[in-house]
């Protein structure tokens, strides 16, 4: 018999779903830093990928465990959202394979900076989700502008990626010209090299000699990251909200993706190349899941498993058509070595 706290519902659901939800993520970051990656170390890309597929069957489980407690349509749509998620994360694993070549940030020290992105993450995602959701739930039409807003993006990013295949792409301001590097330049005292691990030392002013608390480029680095991430979830969330409004559905799919990618960039990173058209799959989810919202009105709710199926359809194309327009000719270049 549970706790009457336990059996309360918070924001739609039992206050002890969202518990076991918390518990299994705190499980999961207490192995990846205390036991897989007690020391500093780099990782290769084996490694990535076996932890990778760990955190995928991590999540997929509690797919089933949602199917379990809450019924069909609220797993599938946790599917959705998972998927979803994951895909739109992509391009944010290339953005931070750019932050830490800019501060030069040594691979032995990045799961270092993901991880505590990780505490980021949870934190900001949950501030959005609640406010995503008290909008939807005081400002029905909200949801169509969640739509529209998907559509537009998904319509920009094609057109760009088309353009960008062309050659007609404009050349993007690079990490180091960023305005926000420049600002927490400004605001905080920054060493002018790493120290070890440490985001925080204490040094010797240079003017007045006291000991002072300074920032190194590591702290630099996850500051830079946690923003990376806010952006873009600035699409995921309407993107999820546009599938279901149960913010517990929408909180944990995003959760689940975010922790599985993380653990995906170490490999991701040496092979985003190979994923260039995704980006146009990835356009074309946004259209459908945008345009789903104003079908409503004119054939009905569109089924969760059917929303599920044009999204994976979509997503496997572009894997499929990216690894063979980008495969090697001939004999050209060696493997990746897994470390």
């Amino acid at each position: 018999m549970l706790p009457p706290l336990f059996t309360a519902t918070f924001l739609g659901q039992p206050v002890w779903l969202w518990a076991a939800f918390l518990a299994v993520v705190i499980v999961l970051l207490a192995l990846d830093l205390g036991v897989l990656h007690r020391d500093d170390r780099e990782i290769g890309i084996r490694e990535s990928l076996w932890l990778s597929l760990g955190y995928i069957a991590v999540g997929v489980l509690f797919g089933g465990f949602i199917w379990w407690q809450l019924g069909a349509a609220p797993a599938t749509e946790y599917l959705t959202g998972y998927l979803i998620e994951k895909s739109l994360s992509l391009d944010n694993v290339f953005v931070i394979a750019s932050i830490f070549g800019a501060l030069a940030v040594p691979r032995v020290y990045q799961h270092r900076v993901l991880f505590w992105g990780i505490v980021g993450v949870l934190v900001l995602r949950a501030l959005m989700v609640g406010l995503g959701a008290a909008l939807v739930a005081q400002f029905e039409w909200m949801l169509f502008v969640f739509g529209l807003f998907l559509a537009v993006t998904g319509v920009k990013m094609l057109l760009g990626s088309k353009a960008e295949a062309n050659g007609q792409a404009s050349e993007k301001t690079g990490v180091e010209d960023s305005k926000i590097l420049r600002m927490i330049r400004r605001v905080l005292p920054v060493t002018p090299q790493l120290e070890g691990g440490a985001f925080i030392v204490r040094r010797a002013h240079p003017a007045t000699g006291k000991l002072k608390r300074f920032a190194t480029p590591l702290l630099v680095a996850l500051l830079m990251v946690e923003f990376a991430d806010l952006i873009f979830a600035v699409d995921s969330i309407p993107a999820i909200f546009s599938i279901t409004t149960d913010p517990f559905i929408v909180y944990t799919s995003n959760i689940f993706a975010v922790l599985g990618l993380r653990a995906l960039f170490f490999a991701l990173a040496a092979m985003a190349h190979r994923f260039h058209y995704l980006k146009h799959a990835l356009a074309l989810v946004l259209v459908f899941i945008g345009a789903k919202i104003f079908l409503v009105g004119i054939v009905g709710k569109i089924p969760a498993l059917l929303s599920l199926g044009v999204t994976a359809a979509l997503l496997a194309g572009g894997v499929i058509v990216s690894l063979i327009k980008t495969r090697p000719h001939g004999h050209e270049g060696g493997s990746l070595e897994a470390r």
